[in-house]
C-alpha cells in the first residue's frame, strides 16, 4: 500500500521576480517527515525547514559551504551574501556579520514569517549594486546564492563582477556560489570555472554524485587566493569535480 504524502499550501504569492509558494509536507527528496518548503514557481526549491528538527540544516549544499567558511578560515567575521532564501547560513552563525542583499522583498517577508528569520541585515535590491558601494578588503566572504528562472543572473558570473568581488575580499578572503548545472560538459558550469580562475589564483569545485553526467544539480565553486582546504567527510556528499576549459564570461554577454 502506498504511503500518502501530504502536502498543505500555506501561502502562494505572485512577486514582481517569481511565483512564490510556501507549505508544508510530510515527505522531500524521499525524506519522510515534517517539513515547510519555499519554492519559486519553476518548482526551484529556495530553503526548507525540519519543522521536527528546526536546527537541523536539511539541505546538503549549506553544510558544505558552512563547512569551508569554518575550515579556511575559523576566524571569520564579515560576510556578504548575494540571496537570501530562508537565510539558512546567517541563521546558523548569529554571531557573525552578515549583510545580505535578496532582490525580492516577498522572500525576505516570507522568511520571517514562515521560517522564523529574525535578523536585520537584509538589504532588498540587486546585490551587484549593493556590493558595489560597499569598502574594498571588507569581507572575509562573499556567497553567492542567487537565481532566476533562468538561472543564476549573467551579471553575478561575469568577469567584471568577479574582479569587483576580489576587490572586496580580504587577503584571506573567498568567493563561494551555489550554482546549478552538470558536473560534466556543461558549457555555462565550465565558463564560469575559467572565468573564476581569472581573478583567483585557487578555485575548486564540488558536486553532489549524479546517476547521469546530464543531471543538473547543485555545484559548489569557491574562489581565493591562498590554498581550499576542505574535509571531505564534512561536505555532505559533495566530491571535487575536474572541468573543462571554457570562455571567459563577460557583462557584453548578458
Amino acid at each position: 500500500m502506498k504511503e500518502i504524502i501530504h502536502l498543505d499550501v500555506l501561502y502562494k504569492k505572485l512577486s514582481h521576480n517569481h511565483e512564490i509558494t510556501v507549505y508544508e509536507t510530510t515527505e522531500l527528496y524521499g525524506e519522510k517527515g515534517l517539513f515547510r518548503v519555499m519554492q519559486f514557481s519553476n518548482t526551484a526549491v529556495q530553503g526548507a525547514v525540519d519543522l521536527n528538527h528546526p536546527q537541523r540544516i536539511v539541505f546538503e549544499y549549506p553544510r558544505a559551504i558552512i563547512h569551508l567558511m569554518e575550515l579556511n578560515d575559523p576566524s571569520f567575521e564579515d560576510v556578504f551574501v548575494i540571496g537570501h532564501g530562508i537565510g539558512t547560513i546567517a541563521g546558523h552563525f548569529t554571531d557573525k556579520r552578515f549583510k545580505i542583499a535578496e532582490l525580492d522583498a516577498q522572500v525576505v517577508e516570507f522568511s520571517r514569517t514562515f521560517f522564523g528569520y529574525d535578523q536585520d541585515n537584509v538589504t532588498v535590491g540587486d546585490g551587484r549594486r549593493i556590493l558595489e558601494k560597499e569598502a574594498p578588503d571588507a569581507y572575509d566572504y562573499i556567497i553567492l546564492d542567487a537565481f532566476t528562472e533562468q538561472g543564476t543572473p549573467l551579471h553575478l558570473i561575469s568577469w567584471e563582477f568577479f574582479k569587483m568581488t576580489k576587490e572586496k575580499l580580504d587577503s584571506e578572503g573567498s568567493l563561494i556560489m551555489n550554482l546549478m548545472g552538470k558536473s560534466e560538459h556543461d558549457h555555462l558550469i565550465n565558463a564560469i570555472h575559467t572565468t573564476l580562475r581569472e581573478e583567483f589564483a585557487y578555485v575548486t569545485t564540488f558536486s553532489l554524485p549524479s546517476e547521469g553526467a546530464a543531471d543538473i544539480q547543485n555545484i559548489i565553486m569557491i574562489g581565493r587566493d591562498k590554498p581550499i582546504r576542505f574535509q571531505a567527510r564534512q561536505m555532505a556528499d559533495f566530491h571535487e569535480i575536474t572541468l573543462g576549459e571554457g570562455h571567459i564570461l563577460r557583462d557584453t554577454d548578458a
